[in-house]
Parts: C-alpha cells; structure tokens; sequence
C-alpha cells in the first residue's frame, strides 16, 4: 500500500471511521459512495456485515480525483 500524504492544515480532509462496502479488501482509493462514515471505531466494528461485504475502516478524505469523484483512501481496515 502507498503511503498517505496528509494534509495537517486541511479543515475538510481527516481521517474517519467507516464501513466500506466491499467485496475484497484491497487498499486503495474508494468511491465516495462505498463508504458510509460512522461516529466512532466501536460502530464501524458494529456495523461489520459480511453478507453485505460491509467492512470496518478508517479512511482519510474525501478527496476529490482528477475525474471529478470524492475519493476516500484506505488508512486500515479494523
């Protein structure tokens, strides 16, 4: 996995807890509309559904891609 730069001095960038739905874990950029952001690490390991490919998280973001697309990367899966 490539290292995240992060900005320290960005008011919308952070990293946050969040289910990602996914079918594989693999790091990385995920769309905006994957990623469901929760109120604390204890909810995103809550929310955990495998059924639903629903996975824990903490990603940093959003960003926005050369496409246009809000973009969150992948910081750890929980």
């Amino acid at each position: 996995m490539q290292p995240i730069i992060v900005d320290p001095e960005s008011k919308s960038l952070a990293e946050r807890f969040a289910l990602v739905k996914a079918a594989n874990r693999r790091p990385g950029r995920i769309p905006e509309g994957c990623v469901t952001l929760v109120e604390s690490e204890a909810a995103a390991r809550a929310g955990r559904d495998e059924a639903r490919k629903l996975h824990p998280a903490l990603v940093y973001g959003p960003s926005s891609s050369s496409e246009g697309q809000k973009l969150y990367y992948l910081v750890q899966w929980l």
